[in-house]
């Protein structure tokens, strides 16, 4: 049996939700509903033992709806699985994690709220990370990049980017994608719109991460091609082409990290 990983922010945020329920949160899966703790799938499908950590100077902070920890499609948790410097929080209307708002003022990071610009007052709309902008103020120099990203349903997003007063001195970071959304679990009502794992993977493409937003990618797929198996009670095939290029990924980080883990199970 597969070793369950260590857990990180976002499923130790989904422990303190369950904490709070008035009733036993039951989900669908199985026989008698059995999912796996580190990865939510059931356990013929669990994908522990494909985790992959990628070291990156860039991080990751999610400000999750309140449902979001609870539903096993969330790719949040992918997010955290893959990305070692990632935060997660709770939002709430009225309070805010002490935590988050340290998080906001320290100095190493330079942060961004990823949401569309087309929502945004112009002056405050990036398109670049302000290391890469020509008028980069000296303030920003060595900053690690800090992406915030709101892990919600989009009308829950826009309610949160909204209705949090301590986001709005932080530029926002407006991507364009130039591709459909791949993610197959839930779908939006608009076609470009994307998943928060996807999301995360662009921050990182333009970071300069390639390697962990390559990696997070091919992730998603295989988390992907194992849920919908699940689902539709189909065996998984170890060697297809998205469980071979997740596993080239995989060697490709032990290539350039000789003394890092990659996976931690």
């Amino acid at each position: 049996m597969t070793q369950l990983p260590t857990p990180h922010a976002v499923s130790r945020l989904r422990a303190c939700r369950l904490e709070r329920s008035t009733r036993p949160f039951l989900a669908r899966g199985g026989p008698s509903g059995e999912r796996c703790a580190g990865c939510r799938l059931i356990l013929s499908h669990c994908i522990c033992a494909l985790r992959t950590i990628v070291p990156t100077r860039a991080g990751v902070c999610l400000l999750m709806a309140e449902h979001e920890t609870l539903k096993p499609s969330n790719t949040g948790w992918l997010i955290a699985d893959v990305i070692p410097d990632t935060t997660a929080f709770g939002w709430a209307r009225t309070t805010v994690n002490p935590d988050l708002l340290a998080l906001l003022a320290d100095p190493q990071w330079q942060a961004y709220v990823v949401f569309p610009g087309e929502f945004v007052e112009p002056e405050r709309v990036v398109s670049q990370l302000l290391s890469n902008e020509e008028s980069m103020p000296e303030a920003n120099a060595g900053k690690r990049p800090l992406f915030i990203l709101l892990d919600a349903t989009w009308p829950e997003a826009r309610k949160i980017f909204k209705k949090s007063p301590y986001l709005n001195a932080l530029p926002v970071l407006s991507l364009a994608p130039d591709q459909l959304s791949r993610y197959r679990l839930r779908r939006s009502r608009r076609d470009n719109h994307l998943c928060t794992s996807e999301v995360a993977a662009l921050c990182l493409e333009l970071a300069g991460e390639h390697l962990a937003a390559q990696t997070l990618a091919a992730y998603l797929d295989v988390f992907t091609e194992h849920y919908l198996s699940a689902k539709q009670q189909r065996h998984i095939d170890h060697e297809d082409e998205i469980h071979q290029h997740l596993q080239s990924l995989r060697a490709q980080i032990k290539s350039d990290n000789p003394s890092f883990k990659p996976d931690p199970v």
